[in-house]
């Protein structure tokens, strides 16, 4: 693998590889007042959630890389220390875009992106109408982690009031992954739309444990056709099946291939390897385990 030493980057392409492997990164749409109480709105991409007691947001309105420059975001909060985080989608993607356009300071981008400007309930600072989920926040720091170009000024925002359209709600009154219909930021010019077949579901691990990777015999650790994403699900059964069960398995559904491949280990074990492999793209996780492990008890 390539070895870099951020230190020996310019700063330009350093942000690049940063930007080009740390994502998709969620967009904070950020609403703000200056000391005049003129509204500002600037899209960030350096954004994420990082707490729920208290439930907590932030975000940076770095300097820039090209002149070291602040942004009118930064100075906002520092001036009025409150602001409203509007999460972005795809039907306003373009318009999110054309807000972060560095028009001079007191320019309304709300009128020059085309968006509503609503009341807030419990903060000064303005919401963006059109956005589905829009967080009230109060600031409580702000972290300068440099005074060089490309440096971060980490905003941390309390939540203190949520608006949410309830277009977006399923019936138990949760956002629904499948309508909410997010935008996330990539590297250069890219952007990714978490709609349809991007979207997937997980199960994560809770109370009960898997057995782990480790766990699994050797020759399926090492297998050069199941993939690190294969070998994880079948690490994450709960326990491996008894012996009896995988003769069983293998005297039935795989008898025909044990005896078309009788005497040639390896093609065994790569047939078994590939049928496992389609198995887990069909979800059917215990058959896989079995096919894999009917190899060792040959």
């Amino acid at each position: 693998m390539k070895q870099i030493d951020p230190s020996a980057l310019p700063i330009a392409e350093l942000h690049a590889h940063l930007v080009g492997a740390v994502g998709p990164r969620p967009v904070a749409f950020a609403s703000t007042l200056d000391a005049e109480g003129r509204p500002n709105l600037s899209p960030f991409s350096f954004f994420n959630v990082f707490g729920a007691n208290p439930p907590l947001l932030i975000f940076s309105p770095a300097r820039r890389g090209r002149d070291n420059t602040t942004k009118d975001t930064y100075h906002n909060v520092k001036a009025v220390p409150e602001v409203v985080i509007n999460v972005v989608t795809y039907a306003m993607v373009h318009q999110a875009s054309l807000a972060s356009t560095e028009y001079p300071a007191g320019v309304n981008e709300f009128e020059k992106a085309g968006f509503t400007m609503e009341p807030s309930v419990k903060v000064k600072p303005f919401r963006v109408k059109e956005s589905p989920v829009q967080f009230e926040c109060v600031v409580k720091q702000v972290i300068e982690t440099g005074n060089g170009g490309g440096a971060g000024n980490l905003v941390i925002c309390e939540v203190v009031m949520i608006h949410i359209d309830e277009n977006v709600l399923d019936a138990r009154g949760r956002i629904d992954q499948r309508r909410i219909d997010l935008v996330g930021r990539m590297g250069g010019h890219f952007y990714v739309r978490a709609h349809g077949d991007a979207l997937f579901e997980l199960a994560q691990p809770a109370k009960e444990i898997g057995i782990g990777v480790d766990a699994l015999p050797r020759d399926v650790r090492e297998s050069t056709i199941l993939t690190g994403s294969d070998l994880g699900r079948l690490g994450a059964v709960l326990a491996l099946p008894d012996e009896t069960r995988v003769n069983e398995h293998k005297l039935t559904t795989l008898a025909d291939l044990f005896i078309e491949l009788q005497g040639r280990p390896d093609e065994l074990r790569a047939a078994l390897h590939h049928r496992a492999r389609q198995l887990l793209l069909a979800d059917q996780v215990e058959e896989a385990l079995l096919t894999v492990l009917a190899f060792n008890d040959r």
